[in-house]
């Protein structure tokens, strides 16, 4: 699994990028993206996403589906 950032709700701040700890997150064009083949959702590292638990959105970044 990934996670996802939803673009709608992004706004751009920056803080998710520099905590992923397998740089899965890049800027893109308008928003900022997830890698989801490298993005692991920091199992094994952290109780939660580093992502998630940075953003100041809530609802920005969310658990893609299978």
């Amino acid at each position: 699994m990934a996670m996802y950032i939803v673009a709608e709700e992004c706004i751009s701040c920056g803080d998710c990028e520099p905590v992923c700890p397998t740089s899965s997150i890049t800027e893109g064009k308008v928003t900022f993206k997830i890698d989801k083949a490298s993005c692991t959702e920091c199992e094994g590292v952290y109780k939660k996403p580093k992502c998630v638990e940075v953003c100041p959105v809530d609802g920005c970044i969310l658990h893609l589906a299978a």
